[in-house]
């Protein structure tokens, strides 16, 4: 039977690397790369980076692959997300299925698999075709990033907290007293109507391009505009996720 190695390497330095995650990784014959175009050659770097320090099993084979895409015309966002997912399921049944017998491979997922990754669903529909053991390795994600860089803790005392999108903010508001936002290209926190919440924004986490930006939303919410703008431009692209929170711990 082939065995799939799903492993989470963190967001963006490879000191992220847990020696679970390191034994996996050395564990495979191939270690598959996605690349996303020369904006985004980064996020590639930092996986070639990874292999490079840490992998020591001297016939491993690296294999890098293009991510298409997400076509968005026309198309719902659910239609899209499908269409997508079908078309990078067909590069992983070429992937996996060029696997030898009992041959074993790893997908360096960024953050965590179980966070707004979608290779776990991904390689669900790839199943179809090619029989395969997988393996899950956790990673450091970025909420735990973002949370380490601000030195604060992700929730209230006693309170809930909401992992969420931006799409989602911007249509539903904010609703709990600690919300996580993740791919937010709209900068949704712009709509929230409650200039009193704090919001701690973090960007490139982990990373020596690391931005950070906190205190009251009505504040500092032109500042993060500003910056995200600006680093976007510098770098093609941006990574970027920020806490919301209303409300305050109890208090003795």
């Amino acid at each position: 039977m082939k065995h799939i190695y799903v492993i989470g390497i963190g967001t963006g330095n490879p000191e992220h690397m847990t020696i679970q995650a390191i034994n996996a990784m050395n564990a495979a014959d191939h270690v598959f790369i996605p690349t996303k175009g020369a904006q985004k050659e980064e996020l590639a770097d930092v996986r070639r980076e990874i292999c490079a320090r840490y992998l020591k099993k001297a016939d491993s084979k690296i294999i890098e692959f293009a991510v298409p895409p997400r076509e968005t015309k026309e198309r719902s966002y659910g239609q899209s997300v499908d269409e997508w997912h079908e078309t990078i399921a067909a590069t992983y049944r070429r992937l996996v299925g060029d696997l030898p017998e009992n041959g074993t491979a790893a997908f360096l997922v960024w953050g965590d698999p179980s966070l707004y990754d979608s290779t776990l669903r991904i390689l669900e529909r790839v199943r179809d075709k090619v029989e395969f053991e997988i393996t899950v390795i956790p990673g450091i994600t970025s909420i735990q990033a973002l949370a380490a860089s601000h030195r604060i803790p992700v929730n209230l005392v006693g309170k809930p907290v909401e992992i969420t999108t931006g799409r989602k903010l911007a249509e539903e508001g904010l609703k709990t007293a600690s919300t996580v936002v993740m791919l937010d290209g709209i900068q949704a926190f712009t709509t929230v109507d409650d200039p009193d919440a704090e919001i701690f924004w973090g960007a490139y986490l982990g990373t020596e391009d690391e931005i950070v930006r906190a205190g009251r939303l009505g504040d500092v919410a032109d500042d993060i505009v500003r910056a995200r703008a600006e680093a976007r431009e510098r770098h093609g692209w941006i990574m970027d996720i920020y806490l919301l929170r209303k409300g305050c711990d109890v208090k003795n």
